[in-house]
């Protein structure tokens, strides 16, 4: 990425480090978008109709006219892009069977990494005045990421495989190209940019009453205090999932990968190394996992299982999400780290359903497997 923001002098945050895109692009597969990517995927996953993203809308604003809404708007629209990784990534670390292997651990860190991000986002926009609305953002899969960011790009719900790494996991985390810039459909990157800038300019009053500390996905959360927090906590969420302009041999604390390359590493095979013609992934192997072959969710979800013990399995893992959704937003509308606590236990309950789902063969489609659909069940009125 470009523009990344100076470290300020203090931050609550930690610093990690990571590679530059521009230098690393040569080594990464073509990703496909929009129709040529439509046609390549099952027909089950075809992307749902196209509409005008809210991320255009917002970024079409003039800059004079972005004020403090403008900023609580754009990172609702930011709680629904976070929380949209999570659940196709989950999907591929739980459908290895082996999670001691190298690459269930590149992504079970890029799910603790999202996570991060979400509970940043969450931070930043009650600091302004807001209230995150996280169940109300939950994706339905498949589809378009939240905004209309990248279009062309299908989230969908599936196994892990080589296509499922490069279509979805690489295509949310692709790092700017001036070739495919849209001025109706902005990049990940150039939406966090366009916040920092009004944050910048606006220069808001910082409320830390309602924001949560808490160790989240490895890092720890601490509230956003002024504007020097505000731009290391966006440098943090770009430089982990697309990376940097900075060089690699400057300084950091645990030389992890950005996501787009770390999922780059499991799509080639290899892992990254620095040649005389630039970063390439030719290092040491990285063997693709054994999986359990979890079939894409359709749109609209599985169709009804006759097996008792599928739809089950089924309800308990989307009650189990929607609990999990409930208490995020109780999180940040009073809750607290408590809160937090109890939706971070709540999520680790997810596992064992989604593991017997993808232990389940599919009707009618020998080799393959249910897994979870990610469904947010209304919440359950309260008895008096």
């Amino acid at each position: 990425m470009s523009e990344v923001p100076d470290r300020p002098a203090v931050s609550p945050f930690r610093r990690r480090s990571f590679l530059a895109s521009a230098a690393l692009a040569t080594g990464a597969p073509a990703v496909a978008a929009g129709p040529a990517q439509a046609t390549a995927l099952p027909e089950s996953v075809a992307p749902a109709a196209s509409e005008v993203g809210s991320v255009a809308r917002l970024m079409a604003v003039a800059e004079s006219g972005r004020g403090v809404e403008w900023i609580r708007s754009s990172l609702q629209v930011a709680v629904g892009l976070e929380l949209a990784t999570i659940p196709p990534y989950l999907c591929g670390w739980w459908s290895v069977k082996n999670r001691r292997s190298e690459v269930a651990r590149m992504i079970r860190r890029i799910v603790g990494d999202e996570m991060y991000h979400l509970s940043i986002v969450c931070n930043l926009l009650v600091g302004v005045g807001g209230r995150p609305q996280i169940k109300a953002a939950a994706p339905i899969f498949p589809g378009p990421l939240p905004g209309g960011l990248r279009a062309g790009v299908n989230v969908y719900l599936s196994g892990l495989s080589k296509a499922y790494v490069r279509d979805v996991m690489m295509a949310i985390e692709a790092p700017e190209d001036p070739l495919t810039r849209s001025a109706t459909s902005p990049t990940v990157g150039e939406f966090y940019a366009a916040m920092l800038k009004a944050f910048k300019d606006v220069r808001p009053e910082l409320s830390v009453r309602g924001q949560v500390s808490e160790y989240v996905g490895g890092d720890n959360l601490r509230p956003i205090e002024n504007l020097d927090h505000v731009e290391r906590a966006i440098e943090i969420i770009r430089e982990q999932g697309e990376g940097t302009s900075s060089s690699p041999a400057d300084p950091n604390e645990d030389d992890e990968r950005a996501h787009y390359y770390a999922f780059g590493e499991i799509y080639h095979g290899r892992e990254l190394r620095e040649t005389e013609d630039g970063w390439r992934y030719v290092g040491g192997p990285v063997p693709f996992p054994a999986v359990h072959p979890m079939a894409p969710v359709p749109a609209g979800g599985w169709p009804t299982p006759q097996a008792d013990h599928v739809r089950g399995l089924l309800h308990r893992f989307d009650a189990t999400y929607s609990t999990v959704l409930d208490t995020l937003d109780s999180a940040w509308s009073g809750g607290g780290h408590r809160a937090l606590n109890a939706a971070e236990h709540a999520m680790r309950g997810l596992e064992r359903p989604a593991v017997e789902l993808m232990e389940t063969p599919l009707p009618h489609a020998p080799g393959h497997t249910y897994g979870p659909q990610f469904r947010a069940l209304p919440r359950p009125p309260r008895t008096s």
